[in-house]
């Protein structure tokens, strides 16, 4: 009997990928697959939830690496706009160690940071401003 050139090369089901964790395994098995998901599209981590307990915690997930600097927050920044104690959302005396003080140009807190005229409270604003120019 004689045999032909398509029965050599067998069927193989092509797989659709809807979630970019399958990736990796089916990379070293397959050799053809499709993505329903764009590879290139950012991974967004303020979307997921965490809980405060670290014995409890989400054991799959763990950041261990983060790329670039954040001005706001790795570099010295008015205490406005700090990222580690958002204004409004925080208490406004909080700062961290990399906050000033916008009227005085201070390392936070200065002398007036929640005395007589609340400088914890300063933001770029034409009232602020005219107090910098003092």
């Amino acid at each position: 009997m004689e045999k032909k050139e398509e029965d050599d090369t067998p069927l193989r089901g092509i797989f659709c990928l809807k979630r970019r964790q399958d990736m990796k395994r089916f990379e070293e098995t397959e050799d053809c697959f499709i993505l329903d998901f764009d590879p290139f599209d950012s991974f967004d981590v303020k979307k997921l939830t965490f809980t405060d307990d670290h014995h409890e915690g989400d054991k799959d997930l763990a950041i261990i690496h983060e790329t670039g600097q954040v001005a706001c927050r790795d570099y010295p920044h008015p205490r406005h706009l700090c990222l580690n104690f958002p204004f409004g959302s925080t208490p406004n005396p909080s700062h961290c160690d990399l906050c000033y003080c916008y009227v005085c140009d201070k390392p936070a807190p200065c002398a007036e940071w929640t005395i007589s005229t609340s400088h914890c409270n300063a933001y770029d604003s034409t009232s602020w401003n005219l107090c910098r120019t003092k």
